[in-house]
């Protein structure tokens, strides 16, 4: 029994001395002439490192992707208790946009269209007359457009009595159709002996664009913006 252990241990040192040896002296220059050991040990290192090196790369994009999805987390929470909101809410929105077009056609109401802007003018021109005042100045402006409406301004001066001159104001204000007067003056002319007052004012009236008209400023509005 002592005899082979002492035959063990013998073994187990030259086999350590033998693989010692293995190891001295190699030229880090020259590893293809080093002895298996060596190479084996070189080639599990190197595997050992590319392996750590790819672990760690694979952890970096991962910790990189979770603390996005971190990041986002609060805005998603806050979009979805909006929209929770929105949907408990439902009816009454729908309730409102409801209201909201109504609201928008009773507008559209007051404005004329192309065809029916003569017949304004010849109201406002009506309620002047009907007033007892006398025009001396009624000049239909150049319209201007805008996105879904146009927009005509009146030159106009009228002169007759302080009230009448005011009646006149409030009859155009109740006109079924919106008509807006800007700029007012109103003065007593130099060589009127009688009383009568002269105003002079811009009256604006508005109409809505009929489908191609709105078509043409969208296109207008799409070659503005490219330039």
């Amino acid at each position: 029994m002592a005899n082979n252990s002492k035959k063990l241990n013998f073994d187990l040192n030259a086999w350590g001395e033998s693989v010692a040896d293995q190891f001295r002296g190699l030229n880090p220059n020259e590893p293809g002439q080093w002895p298996f050991l060596p190479k084996l040990s070189a080639f599990v290192a190197v595997v050992a490192v590319v392996c750590g090196a790819g672990w760690v790369l694979a952890l970096s994009d991962a910790q990189t992707a979770l603390d996005n999805v971190r990041a986002e987390e609060p805005k998603l929470r806050e979009q979805y208790q909006g929209k929770l909101a929105q949907a408990v809410n439902l009816p009454e929105l729908r309730k409102q946009k409801s209201q909201v077009e109504e609201y928008v056609l009773q507008l559209e109401k007051q404005l004329p269209n192309k065809a029916e802007m003569d017949a304004l003018l010849s109201d406002i021109n009506q309620a002047g007359l009907g007033r007892g005042l006398n025009f001396e100045l009624f000049r239909p402006g150049q319209e201007v457009m805008k996105d879904y409406y146009a927009e005509k301004p009146i030159s106009l001066r009228v002169s007759g009595r302080y009230h009448d001159i005011g009646s006149f104001a409030a009859d155009v204000a109740n006109l079924s159709r919106i008509v807006t007067l800007h700029n007012l003056a109103v003065v007593a002319p130099a060589k009127d002996q009688s009383g009568n007052l002269s105003m002079e004012a811009t009256a604006r009236t508005y109409r809505y664009l009929d489908s191609n008209e709105v078509a043409e400023q969208k296109k207008a509005a799409a070659k503005a913006a490219k330039k």
